[in-house]
């Protein structure tokens, strides 16, 4: 039987408050155990019932429903009395857990916060795939309510390019993709990263039709040359070839361009 956290079902309003609620009782809990307990209600996900994984999908007619796109919520009560010098053994602590759990795992990949290195999203589709067959069951609203993926969908549309960058003409099950990709993530080096980003690029320049400077944003060269500029901390949020996060660094070298 699939469960989630009861405050992840209802209207968009009762979800903010629950989640307020649920967060400020983990910090608590985090600070008496050093550790987070299971949500103190759970519900059961029917099979086929909606999970709407996305706000582009969300039209709020004031109808509850699992609305995983806000699970991001509880994270604004989080930190409460947690000390600064804490705050980065939390997170980690917490994302942990949340991978240990269905909920969770969607939470991490559908929509990962920050960081995004090879190696932290290696483990997070590692833990996806644990999960796969019990999240087989519901249908995930992504782009619109009305249609409505099953997981593999769901995983083709928002992986499929950089499992390509990771695994050039890989499997076309979606879910062998991730198991080879997962493992050449977890194992690789600075170079096999600087790899999978350059292959990756040119899809999204192409897709990113706003872009100026075009020609010089698929140039391998210029690429290679801003990669190995970037500070390691940079480099290692982009290492994963995640198309979201190349995307944003992408911008940020169009704009260094037009100031040039």
């Amino acid at each position: 039987m699939l469960e989630f956290p009861a405050w992840l079902y209802g209207t968009k309003a009762a979800i903010r408050r629950k989640a307020s609620d649920e967060g400020r009782w983990w910090a608590r809990e985090y600070l008496k155990t050093g550790a987070f307990p299971q949500p103190r209600q759970m519900r059961q996900v029917l099979p086929g019932e909606v999970l709407v994984m996305h706000a582009a999908a969300d039209f709020d007619r004031g109808d509850p429903l699992w609305r995983m796109h806000m699970f991001g919520e509880v994270s604004m009560d989080l930190d409460e009395g947690v000390p600064e010098e804490e705050l980065p053994r939390m997170s980690d602590a917490f994302e942990s857990f949340c991978l240990g759990t269905p909920w969770g795992v969607l939470r991490y990949t559908v929509y990962p916060p920050p960081l995004w290195s090879a190696e932290r999203m290696a483990n997070r589709l590692a833990s996806l795939l644990r999960f796969w067959e019990v999240l087989q069951g519901p249908r995930y609203a992504f782009w619109s309510f009305d249609q409505k993926y099953t997981l593999d969908e769901l995983m083709d549309d928002i992986y499929r390019k950089t499992l390509e960058a990771w695994c050039p003409a890989g499997p076309a099950s979606v879910r062998e993709h991730l198991a080879l990709t997962v493992e050449r993530m977890a194992r690789a080096t600075r170079e096999d990263c600087e790899q999978a980003v350059l292959r990756v690029i040119p899809f999204l320049v192409d897709v990113n039709t706003d872009l100026k400077h075009r020609e010089a944003l698929i140039d391998p060269d210029f690429l290679r040359e801003r990669l190995r500029a970037l500070p390691p901390e940079k480099f290692e949020d982009v290492s994963s070839a995640d198309k979201y996060v190349v995307t944003r660094q992408l911008y940020i070298w169009d704009r260094e361009l037009g100031r040039q």
